[in-house]
């Protein structure tokens, strides 16, 4: 195998609204914090919880859909690489360090609030604008009662082997 990977794949809520702010150079960037939780019995048997907090950059059309679609407590997935900066504090003189989460896709996996889900899965495929695509959802819903028809939800990636979706070939090992 030559080279090395670089993959975080999260699925979360969000801790509050999407903080978007636009770069000198025009770019917009969305930064979302996501937390994971995991549950386990300690050593005297007793069922605990932990939380990470994650923060995720989301830049250009995702920076975009973030803004327009994710509020606080929304379930998200997310794909991207983990990137750690460094600077040197101004008032103590001290190296500073952040590890951040730069996101290339993101799937909104809930509904939303007031029907303001867009649904799907979003890409960053780099490069300049355009570069972005909207995955169509892997699976279509049912009509919902009263004779309309719900929008299709998101799907996150399969994840077990007897899942119709999951391949052998997804593992990138």
């Amino acid at each position: 195998m030559a080279g090395s990977v670089n993959k975080v794949i999260l699925i979360g809520n969000l801790g509050a609204d999407p903080d978007v702010r636009t770069t000198p150079s025009g770019q917009m960037v969305a930064t979302i914090s996501v937390a994971t939780s995991e549950t386990f019995n300690n050593r005297e048997g007793q069922r605990q919880e932990r939380t990470e907090w994650h923060r995720v950059q989301l830049w250009g059309k995702l920076a975009e859909l973030a803004q327009r679609y994710l509020t606080k407590g929304r379930k998200v997935y997310i794909e991207g690489r983990i990137q750690t900066r460094s600077w040197d504090d101004q008032q103590t003189g001290q190296k500073r360090y952040a590890t951040d989460i730069v996101a290339n896709q993101m799937v909104f996996i809930d509904s939303g609030s007031g029907g303001r889900d867009a649904g799907g899965a979003y890409d960053d495929q780099g490069g300049g604008g355009g570069g972005y695509q909207r995955s169509a959802p892997p699976r279509q819903s049912a009509p919902a009662r009263g004779g309309g028809a719900r929008p299709p939800e998101p799907a996150g990636p399969p994840s077990q082997p007897d899942d119709p979706g999951y391949f052998d070939d997804d593992v990138p090992f």
